[in-house]
């Protein structure tokens, strides 16, 4: 099944210098670029690509509780976070990735092949760098840690972000880029 998913190079990974090592390593795997581009995200722009929706930006905030609970660190969320429940504090996540992604250059990658979707994300790694093996994106080349972002009130920086499902696919790819500049 011939698939389109997204790719985006964060600022972190544009920072690096990692562009080329990217794009090689999709590439590499067979996969075909369709659509390419660099830009500096607006808050307009970021606000539409992060889902609004209770359920996600819950997790959101369920996430930085259990990734403290299981590093021992006991948080407060009024007083640490300024928050009084997990929606508040999944807002102010969503708050930190949409300053994260506007911090700087993003590449935007249009990708095409046999189960782009899930043959993208192995490449990438799991999104939590400590927990992504290595020769994937993420293992050889991310180094943060949920618990130093957590500490420091951002987002992990992982380096790349890719569609979960064709769904999101869809939606993002629509959102990123014109039809007339994707290649068919």
């Amino acid at each position: 099944m011939i698939e389109k998913t997204l790719v985006l190079i964060k600022p972190d990974g544009v920072e690096r210098k990692l562009i080329g090592e990217i794009i090689s390593r999709f590439e590499r795997a067979n996969l075909r670029i369709i659509g390419l581009g660099i830009l500096k995200p607006n808050k307009q722009l970021m606000e539409k690509h992060y889902p609004k929706d209770k359920k996600w930006i819950e997790n959101l905030g369920y996430n930085l509780i259990k990734t403290s609970e299981e590093s021992k660190i006991k948080i407060d969320l009024k007083k640490d976070y300024k928050v009084n429940n997990v929606y508040e504090l999944g807002l102010k996540i969503r708050e930190w990735l949409i300053n994260f992604m506007c911090s700087g250059p993003v590449v935007k990658i249009a990708i095409e092949g046999p189960q782009a979707i899930q043959v993208v994300r192995k490449i990438i790694g799991k999104t939590i760098p400590l927990l992504a093996e290595p020769g994937t994106i993420r293992g050889d080349f991310s180094v943060d840690s949920p618990i130093l972002a957590n500490l420091e009130k951002r987002p992990v920086k992982n380096l790349v972000h890719a569609s979960g499902n064709q769904q999101e696919a869809d939606k993002e790819l629509k959102l990123w880029f014109k039809r007339s500049e994707l290649i068919n």
